[in-house]
């Protein structure tokens, strides 16, 4: 078993974790939400997405949010592009990191983004070309590792395909995310290992959702394998518009917590990481889904 010393948390609540929020949560929210999550210690954080709002509503404001985040040096600020006109708000916007998404099974890329594998890959391509040009780094995503909710089970040789193809477009880090969450920890590593085939452990992040009660399993298996990166949410916001019966992503709280009480370093603040969990459930009215704030009784004014 080899141990990272220290992971990196990605923060993906203010994108990932709202975009399926029925009630648009206001820029402003966003705007505290992002800049408490800063002040909690986070480098790197997924702040919204340059999407058409005909698709996610949520993410309409996404440039008034990026325009009022106080910046901090050293600070990642993430946001999702699907296409040129995204990547070109993106810029607009003065974003540290663009994202972009594909997924393992052809059924999930018709449902998400309309086009097969192979096309949505090309349609990144030119994001990913403009981007490195300007010196921009693109972080990519790839949905349904462990579970497709059209098509079931997903090989992980299918997982490592696009990541292939998302390492030779240039991308930095490649998120394997457990859309679904219905994976458990063999099966991760096993994602994991077939990856490993084509790109290299440093540029291997997880990104798992906890429906099925498996994502810090899940995380630990793969953490056993020295992967390094790790995506959350804070209180565990978030689920998939695209996959019916999909919770939210693993929460941050408890992952910290985790990674706390293993001894691995994260330079995240964990009294002020449950004091925004509690600032956007207070917002949003309901309970957090850490099951770490709930044993300390901080889950929001939903409780």
């Amino acid at each position: 078993m080899v141990l990272p010393k220290k992971v990196k948390m990605v923060e993906v609540g203010p994108r990932d974790g709202l975009q399926n929020e029925a009630e648009i949560v206001p820029a402003s929210v966003k705007v505290e939400l992002i800049d408490r999550l800063v002040t909690a210690g986070f480098k790197s954080i997924e702040a919204g997405s340059f999407v058409s709002p005909k698709w996610i509503p949520q993410m309409a404001g996404t440039a008034d949010v990026m325009a009022s985040i106080v910046r901090k040096e050293g600070v990642t600020y993430s946001v999702l592009t699907p296409n040129m006109k995204g990547f070109e708000g993106a810029v607009a916007a003065k974003a540290s990191e663009v994202a972009i998404f594909g997924a393992a099974t052809e059924a999930f890329s018709q449902k998400n983004i309309n086009c097969s594998i192979d096309e949505s890959l090309e349609r990144f391509r030119p994001v990913a070309e403009a981007a490195h040009e300007i010196g921009l780094p693109v972080r990519g995503y790839i949905s349904c590792g462990l579970g497709c909710p059209y098509e079931g089970e997903v090989a992980p040789s299918s997982v490592a395909a696009v990541a292939a193809k998302l390492d030779a477009m240039g991308c930095y880090e490649i998120s394997l995310s457990d859309t679904i969450g219905k994976g458990t920890p063999l099966k991760a590593q096993a994602m994991v290992q077939a990856t490993l085939d084509n790109v290299p452990i440093e540029k291997i992040a997880i990104h798992f959702h906890d429906t099925y009660g498996q994502a810090l399993a899940n995380i630990l298996a793969c953490l056993e394998m020295g992967v390094a990166v790790v995506d959350s949410a804070v209180a565990g916001l978030g689920g998939c518009p695209y996959a019916e019966g999909s919770s939210g992503n693993v929460a941050s709280e408890d992952v910290l917590f985790m990674l706390n009480g293993m001894g691995i370093e994260t330079g995240i603040d964990f009294e002020q990481l449950l004091e925004a969990g509690q600032f956007i459930c207070n917002y949003l009215g309901r309970a957090s889904s850490s099951k770490v704030s709930a044993a300390l009784g901080c889950t929001g004014s939903g409780a």
